[in-house]
């Protein structure tokens, strides 16, 4: 038998240790043959990008070959798990691919007319029909259904709930019967309460969180993914957004304490993953500046490496580097927990066990 032996720090254990790759898994005991290609360093899990849009461009949805070379570049930057949050394309070719990260799919945002992005999601007429459209991309995705669960309602000049309750606990709970969970975008404050009592799994950007609902997700168990780089957009949002006063003004305090919102929602217990919402506005690649956000925003220097590694790998079902586990893993020569700046240089990049870097 051949394969690969890997030795160094293994983190999150932080102990020196001998790993060995055998058919694109970690093995924990001698396999004789293998050829050592690290000996020294750190051995992290690979890095997870829990809120991306492979296949989602500034223009709606891209080709197949456009949404590769954006996981690519997620790749190369140490993403090796990928949790998209929704485009609107299909994009399960690129799963088949040996060389690109592990994608986990929401299909399609579920969406109002004209209460969303253009094009990008599935728009529901009638907010009754939201539990079927459910039930249709949970089918569709790999266990994750994407909400839009506020935007903003041009009669009213502000963000405002996409959905009624009763119509949210329905959904949610035709999601969890097909084995899937949920998560849903919002900006404000008014349909946190809503989704959360439903039993949503993850609330995204969630930048109009407060004491009460940030305590009522700690009860639940109830996730959050920032997604702090995405939010630094919020000025100029609204700086284009003249027309609705109410609304900007509203965008521009969100946007001035978020890290004092994602600091509560840490201290308070509540499950915090990063991800950089790369497609559209954001170029993929920058996962690195959301660990690093989380970090400035409130987390431990652990904390937020857990955050895009071991520890969302775990909430998506994926393990860390252990006996049997797919062997996905970056190498560096000094310790990313002591400095973050570390994750932008890996020495290796070991993807399905073959080394792409």
């Amino acid at each position: 038998m051949s394969g690969f032996h890997l030795r160094g720090v293994v983190l999150p254990d932080g102990e020196e240790r001998d790993l060995w790759v055998v058919n694109g898994r970690v093995r924990t005991k001698l396999v004789p043959g293998a050829e050592t290609i690290v000996d020294g360093g750190f051995l992290l899990p690979g890095m997870v990008d829990a809120h991306c849009h492979v296949g989602l461009g500034p223009n709606g949805g891209t080709t197949l070959d456009e949404a590769a070379e954006q996981a690519e570049l997620d790749r190369d930057n140490g993403t090796l798990l990928i949790r998209d949050c929704g485009v609107p394309i299909d994009t399960r070719p690129l799963q088949e691919r040996l060389d690109l990260p592990r994608i986990v799919r929401a299909g399609r945002h579920l969406s109002r007319p004209r209460r969303y992005i253009r094009h990008l999601g599935v728009e529901l007429e009638d907010p009754s029909l939201l539990p079927a459209a459910v039930a249709e991309q949970a089918a569709y995705g790999d266990g994750w259904v994407k909400l839009v669960g506020d935007w903003i309602d041009r009669d009213l000049g502000d963000l405002a709930p996409l959905w009624p309750d009763e119509v949210l606990k329905e959904a949610i709970d035709v999601a969890h019967a097909a084995g899937a969970k949920v998560t849903a975008h919002t900006f404000g404050e008014d349909a946190l309460p809503g989704l959360i009592n439903a039993g949503i799994d993850c609330i995204e950007h969630g930048t109009g969180l407060t004491d009460a609902t940030i305590a009522e997700m700690a009860a639940r168990g109830t996730a959050l993914v920032p997604t702090l780089i995405n939010i630094e957009l919020f000025p100029a949002i609204a700086d284009g957004a003249e027309k609705y006063p109410v609304y900007a003004a509203h965008m521009r305090e969100l946007h001035a304490r978020v890290r004092h919102t994602v600091s509560s929602a840490v201290e308070a217990g509540v499950p915090v993953y990063a991800g950089t919402d790369a497609g559209g506005g954001i170029k993929h690649g920058r996962l690195v500046d959301e660990v690093i956000a989380l970090h400035e925003a409130g987390m431990s220097r652990e904390q937020a490496l857990a955050a895009g590694s071991w520890a969302a790998r775990s909430w998506l079902g994926w393990p860390g580097l252990t006996e049997g586990s797919p062997a996905d893993l970056l190498v560096f020569a000094d310790d990313p927990r002591d400095d973050l700046q570390v994750l932008r240089d890996p020495a290796m990049i070991m993807l399905r066990g073959r080394v792409v870097r």
